[in-house]
């Protein structure tokens, strides 16, 4: 009971740290790419010093281990130049959104991959977060690029959901910071060839908010959220991790200064109450 309570409390720190990623895709002045690049440097980087400081093995326990790591790592690669570029495209709160409909996505591709039948609770979760995001959804003209970078914030959400379910049976057998370090090198390697700005070109005020995004909301985050698949499923992390469009609206209001309308409100609550309703869940099943 004590391991998944802090499987619990680790990911909701994680979502946390995830709502203010969107406000990295305005704040920084480059392509997505080359924010996914320099973002899985600085992250990888950070999580190789802390494995060598606290005395960590960094070697995987076997070939076929390696060859799961890259697989994740081109996965989560992809994932955050389609996150990146949707918001870009379509704007901060609709590309999150779009990006949202993980959840949905990951309660009907779990089944598949354990050979089980999605539980109605989950169903009804997940069609409460649907309407929820739903509202949150303002009101804009769905031009062209509107258009596509919401379709990349869907594609976002398959790679997502992809990985937490192959990390949740194949890899969850080490600890946040190892894995995320192998990820983040793999798509740091996979993608760097694509930079359109040198490092050489980046100011100095990118290069802040790159080390903030590498470290604090990529590093820290990601490990949080692999090391809680050790006690949780893929379909509890991606419901509560519905939490995050409020937290990205609220930090958003105080960093951005954008204005949350009603349908802003209720979709918000709709979407906490069926994230906390999963953790309730999931403490209730553990207390039996």
């Amino acid at each position: 009971m004590q391991a998944q309570q802090q499987s619990l409390l680790f990911l909701h720190i994680a979502v946390f740290l995830f709502g203010g990623t969107a406000l990295f895709a305005k704040l920084i002045n480059l392509p997505a790419i080359d924010i996914t690049v320099y973002r899985t440097a600085i992250a990888s980087v950070s999580l190789m010093l802390l494995m060598w400081l606290t005395k960590k093995r960094i070697r995987l326990n076997s070939v076929s281990d390696y060859g799961i790591a890259i697989l994740l790592g081109i996965i989560i690669g992809l994932h955050w130049i389609t996150y990146f570029g949707g918001m870009q495209l379509a704007g901060v709160t609709v590309g999150v959104i779009a990006f949202f409909s993980y959840p949905v996505i990951t309660v009907f591709l779990e089944p598949l991959v354990n050979k089980t039948t999605p539980r109605l609770s989950d169903l009804v979760s997940a069609a409460v977060v649907i309407f929820g995001i739903y509202l949150l959804i303002p009101s804009a003209d769905l031009g062209n690029d509107v258009t596509f970078g919401i379709m990349l914030g869907v594609i976002s959400a398959f790679f997502f959901a992809t990985r937490n379910i192959l990390h949740k049976n194949y890899f969850s057998q080490y600890s946040g910071p190892h894995t995320m370090l192998y990820q983040t090198l793999v798509a740091c390697l996979m993608l760097c060839l694509f930079v359109e700005v040198p490092p050489s070109d980046v100011t100095q005020y990118d290069w802040l908010l790159l080390l903030l995004v590498g470290i604090v909301f990529t590093a820290a985050p990601h490990s949080l959220f692999a090391a809680s698949l050790q006690n949780l499923s893929a379909t509890t992390a991606g419901l509560i991790s519905c939490l995050q469009p409020l937290y990205g609206s609220v930090l958003a209001f105080l960093i951005l200064h954008e204005q949350a309308n009603w349908q802003t409100v209720v979709g918000g609550l709709l979407v906490i109450s069926a994230a906390f309703y999963e953790t309730w869940s999931v403490s209730r099943k553990k207390r039996k």
